[in-house]
């Protein structure tokens, strides 16, 4: 099971940024082509007051700061360059969806949000798909009716190009970073799990084409029988069936590092009995990169290409 699609986290609340600029990020898209990565996928285009391109939308409605570079059009020339597939991540306001509840003010938001983006980047040969960001493991709220208003509208002006979402298992290892934690006492239970997403999947199997489910919040010999629920799940509804093989490490007390290789190669056979299609990764820039500010991700890259040169990409 091969790693070919990463995420880009340029807009991140829980990891250290690495100031690139175009060089760094051409040499990153450089070392992802050989690693054998086709697809990248923007996580967000903003959150909160932080963007990836000067939107007109969200400086004009959320006061979102001017940034110094044009991030989504760099992504996309070099997408195009070294053909690669652009998954455009939606905006995060991380205020009306998830302190407020407000979910319809979410989609609104970004409703105009993806006008805008396809108007400005729609020519891009590399634009290929989307990727609805509000990540959540449980039918949180009205997220259903979230996904469906945002994906329909992603499809309907793009010409139906397919779109993303990233869940995660509400696992025990699910705390968010600002905890100091690692675990909780309990997880959901797989009959839970599957009941809720039998739910969601049934509500959303029009508009939204592929998940993948992050790998990360629940322990390694539990990985297989929610891998094999959630490709079951997919195929009743008729969605594409990834893995997100984290590439950081959520059993270290240091919030994040780079995972073991042990770890990660474990996650990803895994994925491949369960007959998963494709492994992308959040993410390969901080993670696996041998260019990232974290020298394990060097010696990670390392491993992973010994791994993957046992055959075939």
């Amino acid at each position: 099971m091969h790693i070919t699609g990463t995420f880009i986290d340029e807009i991140s609340h829980g990891i250290p940024h690495q100031n690139w600029g175009p060089r760094e990020w051409e040499t990153d898209f450089q070392h992802m082509q050989h690693m054998g990565i086709d697809t990248v996928i923007l996580i967000r285009c903003g959150y909160r007051r932080w963007q990836t391109f000067p939107s007109r939308v969200l400086t004009q409605e959320e006061g979102a700061y001017t940034p110094p570079i044009d991030l989504v059009d760099l992504y996309l020339r070099l997408s195009d360059k070294y053909g690669m597939a652009f998954y455009f991540g939606l905006y995060d306001s991380g205020t009306y969806w998830w302190d407020q509840g407000d979910f319809q003010k979410e989609v609104d938001i970004n409703l105009r949000v993806i006008d805008e983006v396809w108007d400005r980047y729609g020519h891009h040969a590399s634009f290929q798909g989307w990727y609805l960001t509000q990540e959540v493991s449980r039918k949180t709220g009205k997220i259903i009716d979230l996904y469906a208003q945002l994906g329909r509208h992603c499809k309907d002006v793009s010409g139906g190009l397919p779109t993303l979402i990233s869940p995660y298992i509400d696992g025990k290892k699910a705390i968010l970073s600002s905890q100091s934690t690692l675990t909780r006492a309990d997880g959901v239970s797989l009959q839970a799990h599957e009941a809720e997403w039998n739910e969601i999947f049934d509500g959303i199997k029009e508009v939204v084409d592929i998940v993948a489910f992050q790998d990360g919040h629940a322990d390694y010999h539990e990985l297989p029988d929610y891998f094999a629920v959630n490709k079951q799940l997919a195929d009743r509804y008729g969605l594409r069936c990834w893995t997100n093989a984290e590439s950081f490490d959520r059993d270290m007390p240091i919030k994040f590092l780079p995972i073991k290789w042990e770890k990660l190669r474990l996650k990803l056979e895994a994925a491949k009995q369960a007959g998963l299609e494709k492994a992308i990764t959040f993410e390969f820039s901080h993670f696996m990169s041998p260019q990232s500010a974290y020298v394990q991700a060097h010696h990670l890259y390392n491993r992973y290409l010994e791994y993957a040169q046992e055959g075939p990409f």
